[in-house]
């Protein structure tokens, strides 16, 4: 049985750490990366339906949207060999790996409008990572293992499927602007108490 209640209190501590820190990027990536950590230490409370790999590329599910719009909490699903373009966010962003590993390689923009290469990192179960147009926004991410899937949690700093955002050719450095959407129409449903108030009937 898929234990949805992690997930409820993480939207629950979350919006209380938005409501607190309003915009405050650093004090939300050090309370809102707690909360994050605590969440992906567990594998048992995201849906199937919200884990499931695409043959034909990665998946993005949204698992919830702050009735504001004031940020967003996505499971995103590689399968073996997927990638996505170099790209960015345009808004704050952490990423949680709940199974498998990922592969990051990050860049940056020079005031000639010139893509460069600034470096890599692995990220394995456990680990988070951090984005926003402060700290770095441009990066291209993959499923770092050959043989399974792997799957990120993501919290943003909006509504990500509906935010203009930027795809890079990386020997160009030409934009092409993009709205991501989500790979579902349907969201995990974590009111429904019933089985959990049950036992103590």
């Amino acid at each position: 049985m898929t234990n949805i209640a992690r997930l409820r209190y993480f939207i629950q501590s979350f919006t209380r750490v938005v409501e607190l820190h309003g915009n405050d990027e650093e004090r939300i990536f050090a309370d809102g990366g707690d909360l994050l950590a605590e969440l992906i230490a567990h594998d048992d409370w995201l849906p199937d339906e919200f884990a499931r790999p695409d043959p034909e590329r990665y998946q993005q599910y949204l698992l919830y949207c702050e009735p504001m719009e004031r940020f967003s909490v996505v499971s995103f699903v590689w399968g073996p060999g997927q990638t996505t373009p170099v790209h960015d966010h345009t808004v704050w962003g952490m990423v949680g790996i709940l199974r498998g590993a990922e592969t990051c390689e990050e860049f940056e923009v020079d005031s000639a409008g010139h893509l460069r290469a600034t470096g890599s990192h692995r990220l394995h179960c456990g680990s988070i990572d951090l984005v926003s147009p402060r700290i770095g926004d441009v990066h291209r991410v993959s499923n770092a293992l050959a043989d399974r899937a792997s799957v990120s949690i993501h919290v943003y700093g909006a509504n990500i499927g509906a935010v203009k955002r930027h795809v890079y050719e990386p020997d160009t450095g030409r934009t092409r602007t993009f709205i991501s959407g989500y790979s579902g129409n349907v969201m995990p449903n974590i009111w429904d108490r019933s089985a959990e108030l049950a036992t103590s009937v």
